[in-house]
């Protein structure tokens, strides 16, 4: 086994993890908390296309992300505007495809957390001349906070994992573009065995850890 193969799509995996996870988690948290306060015709409409992506093939999420962000497109010439480069099988784009699926968890996490907080304690603070900023910052965000990590833990841990979507709209270009999940698929088709066996303990060992936090933060 080539030790030189192993470790790149590791690095890289946990690379663009970290950054989708921080952008979900903050996304999430943000929609979640403004969702919790509005009422609105068709909220349940929102909240369902939010959730859309966890029960949707990988394979749709990763086509509708490919026409989306095709050089054709208005929001793919935007981000190739950002880039200077097309976005398409590049890091940003296996990026993305790891927020749009991690984030419906996050989501759904942070609104069963916000759920549980006692209204009369924000307006409490809020009688007291507490902006709503501050409400959220000294009062809902501590009480939440064991789901604000939970919410992180599993958004990582989902985005981690992502393979369909990210092989669509990033390709497999080793050291570029190249994830534990699209290497284990690369090795298994190629019949390298003692590799593909490599990163999918890899990968079981940093999913483990990281669902098992989650559970102690439960408890």
């Amino acid at each position: 086994m080539n030790w030189q193969q192993l470790w790149p799509p590791i690095f890289l995996s946990l690379q663009v993890t970290l950054m989708a996870s921080v952008i979900a988690a903050v996304a999430g948290i943000a929609a979640a908390w403004w969702m919790s306060k509005k009422h609105f015709k068709g909220k349940i409409v929102v909240e369902t296309l939010f959730m859309l992506p966890l029960v949707l093939p990988p394979t749709v999420v990763g086509f509708l992300l490919l026409v989306s962000l095709g050089r054709r497109s208005l929001l793919g010439k935007f981000a190739e505007w950002v880039f200077s480069a097309p976005v398409l099988f590049s890091p940003w784009a296996a990026v993305i495809a790891a927020v749009v699926v991690a984030f419906p968890l996050v989501y759904q996490t942070m609104r069963v957390g916000f759920a549980a907080v006692e209204r009369e304690i924000e307006e409490s603070a809020r009688s007291a001349g507490a902006s709503e900023w501050q409400v959220f910052r000294l009062i809902t965000l501590p009480i939440v906070y064991r789901a604000v990590i939970t919410a992180y833990i599993l958004g990582f841990a989902r985005g981690l994992g992502e393979f369909g979507a990210t092989l669509m709209i990033a390709g497999n270009i080793p050291g570029k573009t190249q994830t534990i999940p699209t290497a284990i698929y690369v090795a298994v088709d190629s019949g390298n065995m003692p590799m593909a066996w490599a990163w999918t303990v890899g990968m079981i060992a940093i999913s483990f850890i990281m669902l098992l936090l989650t559970g102690r933060l439960k408890r």
